[in-house]
């Protein structure tokens, strides 16, 4: 379906429909720089399957909104697929997420394929699910695939939501689903070339700025081009040349990737970039090392503070203790990152459950996690 038509056709039958909307996306990471739908997947009992081609229609589904706001919605791996959604003019009142129902049963394999087979008994087609979506016409076979993803959502939801009552989760898994709908998208990294795969090996501002310089001339011609970045020019060529630091643009076209026909076209842009870099100021480069908001690496703990080095150690045994009582991943228990933080720095008047709960954890993580937690506070006084 690609037309008004068509989309107003779907909303009649999905309005008619009953029980909850199962919902799927497809996007063509590794192929664009936009991370926007390029399928949307629908399917509602008494209303079959729909296959929305969001393209043509200005990917702008808003006349689904007041049909699909009202039941709730079932993903797999939902915190993926919402923000191309919600581009799209679709948002969930409520929803069941049976990747993260499979995590909290305790469940060894929570890919969809295998939840499928596991809890149902059914093989689903594989082979699609990191194709170019952006292609058009899309194959036959792909909208199989892709129609396949929303066929059996809402009866694996009923028995995930079966086993998840009978371990005494139900109310857990509430807990999360609401967050993932709720938490909208992550800020903004404040220096996202430091992402570059490789920059490890870089240990001098110079080079440094030569990195962030390329990164910065890729990320605006992949976005302009809406291509992703390392289709655009690999990491691993960023690296090399702030490596090298060539000193002309013939310097840098003999550089494996720069020599290859796609970039030659390209080397008077990236080696205006290099040039900027490498007029810089010393004020103007980027920092060897960029100090964080929170704790230091793990590694650096037993001899920047000892004792926070055996909190961590005695919390991370407790957690693993509740882990295997509960038959939960200890990452869903509480976000690792919430557990070092609260054991480098504990806060001040021992109030372990607030200061988790301003951490952002759920209150049923808080019930279970902050009495072991406890003793790990440091009451003032």
């Amino acid at each position: 379906m690609a037309d008004r038509t068509g989309l107003a056709d779907v909303a009649q039958k999905l309005a008619a429909g009953t029980g909850p909307v199962a919902v799927d996306a497809e996007r063509a990471s590794g192929f664009r720089y936009s991370q926007r739908a390029y399928l949307v997947q629908l399917r509602r009992a008494g209303a079959g399957t729909a296959l929305i081609d969001p393209i043509p229609l200005g990917s702008d589904l808003h006349e689904l909104d007041p049909v699909l706001t009202g039941p709730e919605w079932v993903l797999h791996a939902a915190s993926q697929d919402l923000p191309c959604l919600a581009e799209v003019g679709l948002a969930p009142a409520s929803l069941f997420d049976t990747e993260l129902a499979g995590r909290l049963a305790g469940l060894p394999r929570v890919g969809l394929g295998p939840l499928v087979e596991q809890m149902l008994g059914l093989s689903l087609e594989k082979g699609h699910g990191a194709a170019d979506w952006s292609r058009r016409p899309l194959p036959d076979d792909w909208l199989v695939y892709a129609a396949l993803d929303v066929e059996v959502l809402a009866e694996l939801r009923d028995v995930l939501a079966a086993l998840l009552a009978e371990q005494g989760k139900l109310e857990w898994a509430r807990q999360e689903f609401e967050a993932v709908r709720t938490a909208g998208p992550p800020p903004p990294r404040a220096e996202p070339w430091r992402r570059t795969s490789g920059i490890h090996k870089i240990r001098k501002p110079q080079a440094l700025a030569a990195v962030r310089a390329l990164w910065e001339a890729r990320d605006r011609l992949a976005a302009e081009r809406d291509i992703a970045p390392g289709r655009v020019l690999p990491d691993a060529a960023i690296v090399e040349a702030a490596v090298v630091a060539p000193t002309s643009s013939a310097a840098l076209a003999v550089l494996p990737v720069f020599r290859g026909r796609a970039q030659r076209r390209l080397t008077p842009y990236w080696y205006a970039a290099l040039a900027q870099a490498a007029r810089l100021a010393p004020d103007e480069l980027p920092k060897v090392t960029v100090p964080g908001d929170g704790p230091p690496p793990v590694a650096r703990w037993a001899d920047r503070d000892p004792a926070a080095a055996a909190r961590l150690s005695a919390a991370r045994a407790g957690i693993a203790a509740i882990s295997a009582e509960w038959s939960i991943p200890a990452e869903n228990l509480l976000q690792p990152d919430l557990l070092r933080r609260v054991c480098w720095s504990p806060p001040a008047d021992g109030e372990i459950a607030t200061a988790l709960r301003a951490g952002g954890a759920r209150e049923w993580q808080v019930e279970l996690t902050a009495p072991v937690l406890a003793d790990l506070a440091r009451p003032v006084g």
